[in-house]
């Protein structure tokens, strides 16, 4: 119970910093997280499930996206509770995901009969160390790390008692943290797997252990699998027709983890990490920099990693022996390609190349620190100091040399960028800060020491470590340069500046009026601050970008919006899209643009707007209406046949009467009932008299009343996608591939109603995204998945 108290009471103290000093957790919890928390409450609010996002990306499929929550059974629960939460209660929220991981570390120690000093040091390295504390803003990443002590904690209970209750719980937790989908959940379902098979060969009769297990093993692999067999087949079927359904190594090599970051262990700021200055000076790229290198777990669990860990050789102790495992499995797949092991593995693990940066392996590898620190304070308040005696043991002299061997490494490799930098004194004082506090705690254990074996002075001590410690991390991690903005910086989900609120009041006005006629005009939110990039799914705006690294494939080729829409310089503007007045930009309904200046500063390479109407200008906030565009419905009866692969690969989009006329796909040309001038191509078809109307355009569901006196195909103007299905007058139909991006169906003549409804969970969809899993491995890997990242782009997630 102490030891329970004492992370609680730390947890609150931590907790507590970002508040008090007015900031926030940024970057991606903001930009990604908190909006699509804000879109799933809102939709629940509706009364709708968030299946299909129109607000991002001109049409996202939310259900398939980890990013998206909505199968994080605690932040579906809060969505449901608070639609539209603080940023601080957010922030709150998200941190308290640690608290069941923490909860599950005092677990384990206690489980093994290990010291609660130990456990409460493990915990709060588990909150507040390394990535934890560095990678705040990864809200997925966080959620998959927070479970995952608990989950081992209840699947060695399970084990051990061959409980079925220890065994479905275990299935529940694990599914929490597998749920996200994240690398992170991926490398912890990989290390729950090795620790019943290191179970199994630690019992001496490995076979006759597993054998006496394996119904409960069964029970919880088929309740586990059973829970996330179908959001993790969504995924995957995104991922087949995403942007990046594979990585190659390449990709993993931008993402390795920089051997030289491993001195931030040691030393905190030593590379600048924690310089609200930002001026880093450590080795960084597009895929890793100075959160992804940070390892810090405190000064005093760094003296008894490399005193009484290494160079006392307890971290060998047997007891310790699979999490020693585990850290070293992680530091070698964090790492990536700097060895040639995860080269090889590469290529014959399953599913490592689904994701593009080793270094993730940072979690799992603090949470082995972090129990190893523990330990070691265990070790500690029960044996006293560790014996080294170097003169009668090679080995003892070798693990001591290898421990001073690793602090002089780390002071050489902060020392070398720091000199390539001209930060040397920054990095000197850091380093000398930490060896000071260090040598203070080993002369004050030394004295110690010589008092004589004293149980009670060594537990005194060990709490005087908790309590630096806990100081210690919370100083430097607690809304530090790694995980704090000032709050005012997302001002757009709570205080908009005066300007924007006059901006987006003239924007929301003007789509109210066109949507009570019917109307459908999308919107681009191009070269806003931060926030904004996704600030649309909260505000309700159907733009044609976004913030997310996945994307539909064919979206993203023909018309470029890149992963973020905060650099205008990162707007790709591709053959099919070479501006706002192309024949694609008049498919999508593009009708407004929403600028951060006027459009006269733009860069030269940008589109310019002829003909575009100024609707708002000031500030940071220029609104341009560009003439009419294509309606988000019509009616064609003519068709051109066309092979969008080849139109996306770089040729031109055939031009058509956008009137009376819509492209189809040449693979379901024979498909058709009608005619539509494919097979008497010398008689132009008349075009359709009637009319169509859109009665009701929901996040799941379109609503179209149609009228037409002759046969005709009905395009919508709404991405294409798996798991749409069309009714027409209550009659399933085939949708059909259209203008490139788009859907359509046939409607006989006469009056109709048709419902375009995405049902993702339907047996059909998800039969056909098992198909879809079956025939991919054994496809080659999309080259297009595996090219460099662009330069300037960031590897967030």
């Amino acid at each position: 119970m102490t030891a329970l108290i004492c992370v609680l009471v730390f947890w609150a103290a931590a907790a507590a910093v970002w508040p008090l000093s007015g900031s926030v957790v940024p970057w991606d919890s903001k930009n990604q997280f908190y909006p699509m928390l804000r879109y799933l409450g809102a939709s629940l609010a509706n009364g709708e499930w968030p299946l299909w996002n129109p607000y991002h990306f001109s049409g996202h499929p939310a259900v398939a996206d980890p990013q998206s929550l909505l199968f994080t059974p605690t932040m579906l629960l809060f969505g449901w509770l608070d639609p539209s939460p603080s940023l601080e209660l957010f922030d709150v929220v998200v941190f308290a995901h640690l608290l069941p991981g923490a909860f599950g570390i005092v677990g384990l120690f206690r489980r093994r009969g290990w010291h609660w000093s130990g456990a409460v040091i493990a915990a709060m390295i588990f909150v507040l160390g390394g990535s934890a504390s560095s990678r705040l803003q990864h809200t997925g990443m966080i959620v998959s790390y927070g479970f995952f002590p608990l989950a081992l904690l209840l699947l060695e209970e399970a084990l051990a008692r061959r409980s079925y209750r220890f065994g479905f719980a275990f299935a529940l937790v694990a599914l929490a943290m597998a749920i996200g989908r994240d690398q992170v959940a991926f490398l912890c379902c990989l290390t729950l797997i090795g620790a019943v098979a290191y179970e199994a060969l630690s019992s001496g009769r490995a076979l006759a252990y597993l054998r006496e297990r394996a119904l409960l093993l069964a029970f919880m692999g088929a309740t586990g699998g059973a829970l996330i067999a179908v959001p993790a087949l969504l995924t995957v079927q995104f991922l087949s027709d995403s942007n990046r359904p594979s990585f190659g190594l390449d990709i993993a090599a931008q993402g390795s983890l920089p051997p030289s970051s491993l001195a931030t262990l040691l030393f905190a700021n030593i590379f600048g990490s924690l310089r609200t200055t930002y001026d880093y000076w450590g080795m960084s790229n597009g895929a890793v920099d100075r959160a992804v290198n940070y390892l810090f777990v405190g000064t005093l669990p760094a003296l008894l990693l490399l005193w009484h860990g290494i160079a006392g050789g307890r971290l060998f102790s047997r007891e310790f022996r699979f999490f020693l495992i585990v850290a070293a499995a992680m530091l070698i797949y964090a790492v990536g390609t700097y060895t040639p092991i995860y080269t090889l593995a590469f290529d014959i693990v399953p599913g490592l190349d689904l994701y593009r940066r080793p270094a993730d392996a940072t979690f799992p590898l603090n949470v082995a620190l972090a129990l190893a620190s523990g330990y070691l304070v265990h070790r500690f308040v029960t044996e006293g100091l560790p014996r080294i005696e170097t003169r009668r043991h090679v080995l003892s002299a070798a693990l001591a040399l290898t421990a001073i061997v690793l602090v002089v490494a780390a002071l050489a490799s902060g020392v070398d960028y720091a000199i390539k930098a001209q930060h040397l004194a920054d990095a000197l004082t850091d380093a000398g800060l930490g060896l000071a506090v260090a040598a203070a705690a080993a002369v004050l254990a030394l004295s110690v020491a010589r008092l004589g074996q004293r149980p009670g002075l060594r537990a005194a001590l060990a709490c005087g470590l908790i309590a630096i410690t806990g100081g210690e991390l919370i100083a430097r991690n607690a809304a530090s340069a790694l995980n704090a903005e000032p709050q005012q910086r997302y001002a757009v989900y709570e205080n908009l500046p005066p300007e924007q609120v006059a901006g987006l009041k003239v924007l929301k006005t003007e789509l109210d009026l066109r949507h009570a006629r019917g109307e459908r005009p999308r919107v681009e939110i191009l070269g806003l601050s931060g926030p904004w990039q996704n600030a649309s799914m909260v505000f309700g705006l159907e733009d044609t970008l976004g913030y997310n690294p996945l994307r539909i494939s064919d979206y993203e080729r023909a018309v470029g919006p890149g992963e973020n829409s905060e650099d205008p310089n990162l707007r790709q503007f591709p053959v099919t899209f070479r501006g706002y007045r192309c024949r694609l930009a008049s498919l999508l309904g593009l009708e407004y643009l929403v600028l951060s200046k006027p459009i006269e500063k733009m860069s030269n390479r940008f589109p310019r707007l002829p003909n575009a109407t100024l609707l708002y200008g000031a500030g940071s906030m220029w609104i341009y209406k560009m003439p009419p565009t294509m309606p988000r419905a019509y009616l064609a009866t003519r068709l051109v046949p066309v092979d969008s692969e080849s139109v996306l690969d770089g040729e031109e989009l055939p031009d058509f009467d956008h009137t009376n006329s819509a492209l189809i796909e040449e693979s379901e040309a024979e498909l058709l009932a009608g005619d539509y001038g494919l097979k008497d191509q010398t008689t132009e078809p008349a075009a359709a008299g009637g009319s169509v109307i859109i009665r009701g355009y929901r996040r799941n569901a379109i609503v179209i009343d149609v009228e037409t006196d002759r046969n005709a195909l009905l395009v919508l103007h709404d991405i294409y996608y798996p798991g749409w299905e069309v009714m027409v007058d209550g009659e399933e139909k085939r949708i059909l591939r259209t203008n490139l991006l788009f859907r359509g169906v046939e409607i006989p003549p006469g009056r109709h109603r048709v419902r375009f409804e995405f049902k993702p969970l339907s047996v059909h969809n998800l039969v056909a995204a098992a198909s879809e899993l079956v025939n991919r491995d054994s496809e080659e890997p999309d080259e297009a998945s595996e090219a460099p990242v662009p330069a300037g782009m960031t590897l967030t997630r």
